[in-house]
């Protein structure tokens, strides 16, 4: 009989949880309709071109995010830390790809051509090794001696490496916005009454090729499939053989090439960057990798093109003032209703 009543009980739990979980979807889905009923209304008083305008800004914003996010997602799913860091990592790339512009004898006065795209693909290289080689530094120094430790103690010391180098960009640049040269050409086309610049393009062509190449990197190479079994069972992926420690370090190096490489296209796109940048941005973007699933790659890549769309769509349409708000009313709602994210990825315990 005691084996009969568990039983029922164990039923009756999995319907209560079931009902719970199909009236959280129910609540998320009704709050996503009343914001996308609004935003409609205010598209017909605008008119299509403006709309179309809004949206290039938004998937050149959601890319650069989407790059971002795709980091802590990576080390998330692979050990359960929120890397903090990585939000200055992205700002160190910002820092870093200004002064190397100069040095590959690129300019705001100089004519765009084969010579300079090439040079600018110098920056981005360097740029993105450095950032690499730093986050790697990161990982070996402050948190593999805290692998084992109480999960408390990384998270703790990632939010001081956070400050560490906003510090260090602080001492660098100083405390005002730093000019990033407007080397891309300013030249674009009409469609639909909306202008679409060449910045636009080339920030949104390279994020895709990013997410692309790492998504085909990580399911068929060697090293991304140790990638993702060291994510699903880390002893398991221990006994067969990966280093964990080398897929791991893998894994924050390729993190902060993206971050490198987002840091460039953002200053790039919008000409400016500043010592705090990665608090604001990462945030936005951490927020973006849990909307659309924590350790999941496509849902961070889907997250990050989201919430660069809800911020973009926002700031056109509605008071900017409150962009930040809905923004982060966006991260407790997704918590509240749907943990997991869009794609609903669960990261087993390691």
């Amino acid at each position: 009989m005691g084996t009969i009543g568990e039983a029922v009980r164990r039923r009756r739990s999995a319907l209560r949880s079931g009902l719970t979980g199909r009236f959280l979807d129910l609540g998320l889905i009704v709050v996503v309709a009343a914001f996308l009923i609004l935003l409609a209304t205010r598209v017909l008083e605008h008119g299509p071109s403006f709309f179309l305008q809004i949206l290039t800004f938004a998937i050149a914003n959601g890319g650069i995010y989407a790059l971002i996010a795709l980091g802590y997602t990576m080390v998330y799913g692979i050990i359960e830390l929120i890397n903090f860091a990585h939000g200055d990592v992205f700002a160190f790339g910002a820092f870093l790809s200004a002064s190397l512009i100069p040095v590959f004898g690129l300019g705001e006065d100089k004519p765009f051509g084969v010579l300079p795209a090439l040079a600018l693909l110098g920056v981005f290289v360097v740029t993105m090794l450095v950032c690499g080689v730093l986050n790697v530094s990161i990982e070996r120094i402050a948190y593999r001696p805290l692998r084992h430790a109480p999960r408390l103690a990384p998270l703790i010391t990632a939010i001081g490496m956070s400050f560490f180098l906003e510090g260090a960009l602080f001492l660098w640049k100083g405390p005002s916005n730093v000019h990033y040269p407007n080397v891309l050409p300013s030249a674009g086309f009409n469609l639909f009454g909306a202008e679409i610049g060449t910045k636009e393009i080339i920030v949104i062509v390279t994020a895709l090729v990013l997410v692309v190449a790492l998504a085909l990197f990580v399911e068929r190479s060697r090293l991304g499939k140790a990638m993702r079994a060291t994510a699903q069972d880390r002893d398991a992926s221990l006994l067969m053989g990966i280093d964990i420690d080398q897929t791991i370090a893998a894994t924050f190096f390729i993190g902060a090439l993206l971050a490198g490489a987002g840091g460039t296209m953002y200053g790039l796109y919008y000409n400016t960057s500043v010592f705090d940048l990665g608090f604001s941005a990462g945030l936005v973007a951490f927020t973006a990798a849990v909307f659309g699933g924590i350790g999941n790659i496509y849902g961070a890549a889907i997250g990050g093109l989201l919430i660069g769309m809800i911020q973009s769509f926002w700031d056109g349409y509605f008071e900017s003032a409150w962009t930040q708000v809905v923004i982060f009313a966006v991260l407790i709602l997704v918590l509240v209703f749907r943990p997991t994210g869009i794609l609903g990825m669960r990261v087993p315990e390691k």
